[in-house]
């Protein structure tokens, strides 16, 4: 009846707290947070101990009771002051298992204070997928990622413009409230007076455009400031100050007192909280959702945490980690595959291998780009759009055109390029969409891209062993994403979220201990290798939990002789001895003399059943009957 009637729903509206608008106004003129750019999903003030205590009423209850061990706290850096709420949460669950989505930055480090097990594993993922790129591709593949696409600008450029466009694009009610809040400070403080508010503005986006993590951890609470949050504050600046001469630099200096604490008052405090409530989801939206959309050189780096721009990581920085983390924090996960991935562990694995061929895929570009281009409408889709999906394509294959054809609609949405999610480009769209079915459905080019793919494959799901057996053993807890069990050849969401047939996991799980190793790797399109590795890895972690957790320890493995760079090994709690190879394309002569030596002793490989007494093994030997090894002494 009201809804029929304009007056009495006009009036019923006006009693409520809220007022209904164009959705588009959320860009602009929203009167409350929210969870990054999604206007449905309202933020709450979960600083507010009363709220705090309201909304985790349940959780803390099931804890309690004993029905749940484990939190997982998605999303921290959008709380007002994440170190207080995880120190709120650990005193009302003291003995609780809790990790938290936190995003680090290469270089960056959990803050030591939280109260938490660790990460849920983005971290861990992006050093351990950097062992197996070959440094010697890098100047490779930039030449060829340049001529074929034109595209020349590094990595770090690209990031400050897609910040300053998610900035302007997505997060302008939350800009305009800083600088409100900015405006307030500065008329309190005579000297600083004088400035406009396009000023504050411009300051306070070019501060967050450089700011080179997620966000800082300061607590006007507490006045606690670590002494990474102003290395990281003082980056900011500084690179803002130098990028924008034209704004005075003592507001920046002003900015950056606020930001460090320096300036006392209760707005002061507010600036220096909630400053970085926006710069870590303008890192997230302008990074994540529009960078790694357009930077394309090798797609396998374009990861949740990761930093494409940078070719790969040194075995001696990945064993460091490994070392760090069972001294700091032995039960951190250890991821592969979630659900925010953008690409799935398989697939990158796959990808890394044309690290190791830059000539033959800069070839196989070639041809395929000429091959192609009369299926272009114009110059429809972009040449950096076609170079990501036949990345794509290498990548998944085999892949339908329905799944093929949604991920580069959503790849060139979030590029913010041509068309946007916000603003979409129907002519270009279609394009695109047109140029994905004639591609796939020419039968000479599927032929030519089966080829490569075959060169690929193997090496790819080596790698994919390699990096599973490495994470179920490495410092941590291991995590297997629903489906990965098997070889999983997924793309970003919704793709990484379809239906998994658990039946056939069981299925052939039973089946396994019936198998011998030839009769496993005989079925390698199955996936049975990679499920075997699951399932002696995790009973031998079953076995032997002294080796693991807080009273383990890691030793690196160190291989000598030809082969010694294409080994990756190490030794847990004296009783575990992990061998996984990298780079199979560049292992021209095989291992010819490469060995490990290993503590004497009665060395089991649970994945082969062969016995060794330890001392120098040779590593060649050790993998002839399977690509990775597993010994546990006996």
């Amino acid at each position: 009846r009201i809804s029929r009637d304009p007056e009495a729903l006009d009036a019923l509206i006006r009693e409520q707290n809220y007022q209904p608008a164009f959705w588009q106004l959320a860009r602009s003129d929203l009167g409350y947070r929210r969870f990054f750019d999604i206007s449905g999903l309202a933020g709450v003030r979960v600083e507010d101990m009363e709220v705090f205590r309201a909304m985790h009423a349940l959780p803390i209850t099931w804890v309690r009771k004993g029905w749940v061990q484990a939190l997982r706290i998605d999303h921290p850096d959008g709380l007002y002051d994440p170190g207080e709420y995880f120190r709120r949460l650990r005193q009302a669950c003291p003995d609780a298992w809790i990790v938290t989505e936190k995003i680090l930055a290469s270089d960056e480090k959990l803050p030591s204070d939280w109260p938490v097990a660790g990460t849920t594993g983005y971290d861990f993922l992006n050093i351990l997928d950097g062992i197996f790129i070959a440094p010697e591709g890098e100047k490779a593949l930039t030449r060829t990622y340049a001529s074929v696409t034109g595209e020349t600008t590094a990595f770090e450029p690209q990031v400050r413009e897609c910040k300053r466009l998610v900035l302007s694009e997505l997060f302008g009610s939350e800009l305009d409230r800083l600088t409100r809040l900015l405006l307030k400070i500065c008329e309190r403080h005579r000297r600083y007076r004088h400035y406009s508010r396009r000023e504050l503005r411009e300051t306070l986006i070019e501060t967050a455009v450089w700011f080179p993590v997620y966000r800082s951890y300061v607590s006007a609470t507490g006045n606690v400031v670590r002494p990474e949050d102003e290395c990281h504050i003082n980056l900011a600046v500084d690179g803002a100050m130098s990028e924008r001469t034209d704004l005075d630099a003592a507001l920046f200096r002003f900015l950056k007192d606020l930001l460090l604490l320096r300036v006392r008052g209760s707005l002061e405090g507010e600036l220096a909280m909630r400053f970085p409530q926006l710069s870590g989801a303008v890192m997230a939206k302008g990074v994540e959702d529009t960078a790694f959309y357009r930077f394309h050189r090798l797609t396998c780096l374009n990861e949740v945490g990761g930093n494409p721009g940078r070719f790969g990581v040194s075995l001696d920085r990945f064993h460091a980690a490994c070392e760090e983390a069972q001294k700091e924090r032995p039960f951190s996960l250890l991821a592969g595959t979630t659900h925010d991935t953008k690409r799935s562990e398989d697939v990158r694995a796959r990808l890394s291998v044309l690290s190791e061929i830059p000539v033959l895929w800069a070839d196989a570009v070639d041809r395929w780009i000429r091959h192609t281009e009369h299926y272009r409408h114009g110059e429809l889709p972009d040449r950096n759009t076609a170079y990501l999906f036949f990345q794509t394509l290498v990548g998944a294959w085999p892949i339908d055109s329905q799944r093929m054809t949604a991920y580069m609609e959503k790849a060139v949405r979030e590029a913010k390029r041509h068309t946007s999610w916000i603003h979409p480009n129907e002519p270009y769209e279609r394009a695109v969409h047109d140029f994905v079915v004639a591609v796939m459905e020419d039968d000479a080019f599927r032929d030519d891209l089966e080829k490569f793919v075959d060169i690929i494959v193997m090496p790819g799901r080596i790698n994919s062993l390699a990096k599973t057996i490495i994470r179920l053993t490495a410092p941590g807890v291991p995590d297997i994403y629903q489906g990965t069990e098997l070889w999983n050849l997924s793309l970003v969401d919704p793709d990484n979220r379809r239906p998994v047939n658990f039946a056939l996991r069981k299925r052939l799980l039973k089946e396994l201990s019936q198998l011998s190793p030839e009769n496993i790797l005989a079925r390698m399109d199955e996936g049975l290798p990679k499920l075997w590795v699951i399932r002696q890895a995790l009973d031998l972690r079953h076995r032997k939990p002294e080796c693991f957790g807080g009273e383990g320890t890691y030793r690196p493995l160190v291989a000598k002789g030809a082969g010694a760079d294409h080994a990756v090994a190490f030794i847990r709690g004296e009783g575990i001895v992990t061998i996984a190879p990298r780079w199979m394309m560049r292992l021209k002569g095989g291992w010819a003399d490469t060995v490990l030596e290993i503590p004497s002793g009665c060395w089991h490989n649970v994945l082969t059943g062969e016995v060794s007494a330890g001392g120098k093994i040779r590593i060649g030997e050790m993998l002839s009957r399977f690509p990775v090894a597993l010994l546990g002494r006996e």
